[in-house]
């Protein structure tokens, strides 16, 4: 820690400002971090109890009810909401075959649901990738600035050039330490995402083969 108050007593505006760019981008990490923790994690749950209790329902109004008291999370629910929705006639949404109708009705209410699910993985993912490089030119530009004051002063010696250059790869460091976590709670939550994605295809195809045969 005084490593690093001393880097930042000697640096300048553009160390200062790299600094607080890593400090910006860990608290935007951590916070989707927990934040898709608990969804992703609330969103399995519902998927686990809400698709078993409706394909237990009697009917298909029974089983609206027990996704609606399951389904917390509304993951499953839209998808059903989205089949059974009264389609407007004399309208290109009316058109077509059943089949066809209810694919795309589906269709639109998965993507939905996975966009809200996949929310803040590109955060994720562009802080994984950036923030090394982030830390990197802090470091490079730290160095630069100690040896240009030196050489300023006029007496440079490798006693010197070694505490400043020391403090600058604290950016380096604190790059990869902002970084590390992102990549692996990218990875893990992209794979969740995968398997609510899976669970929610099986749903939808299944749902729609029920409907066009009640039709």
């Amino acid at each position: 820690m005084s490593g690093f108050s001393a880097f930042w007593d000697q640096g300048d505006a553009v160390t200062r400002a790299v600094a607080l760019l890593l400090l910006a981008m860990s608290v935007s990490a951590w916070v989707v971090i927990l934040w898709k923790g608990w969804i992703l994690a609330a969103a399995r749950r519902s998927l686990t109890r809400a698709v078993p209790a409706f394909w237990a329902a009697a009917d298909l109004e029974a089983g609206r009810e027990a996704l609606r008291n399951f389904d917390k999370e509304d993951i499953a629910l839209p998808l059903l909401e989205a089949a059974t929705a009264p389609t407007q006639p004399q309208t290109l949404a009316a058109s077509g075959r059943t089949e066809s109708r209810l694919t795309r009705r589906l269709r639109d209410a998965l993507h939905a649901v996975l966009h809200r699910l996949q929310f803040g993985q590109v955060l994720l993912a562009s802080i994984g990738a950036t923030a090394p490089f982030v830390g990197l030119f802090g470091t490079v530009w730290g160095i630069y600035h100690a040896l240009a004051s030196m050489a300023a002063g006029g007496n440079v010696t490798i006693e010197k050039i070694a505490g400043p250059v020391g403090e600058a790869l604290i950016m380096t460091a604190a790059g990869l330490a902002v970084a590390i976590p992102a990549v692996l709670a990218y990875n893990i939550y992209g794979k969740q995402v995968g398997a609510c994605e899976a669970e929610l295809e099986g749903f939808a195809h299944d749902l729609r083969e029920m409907l066009d045969k009640q039709d």
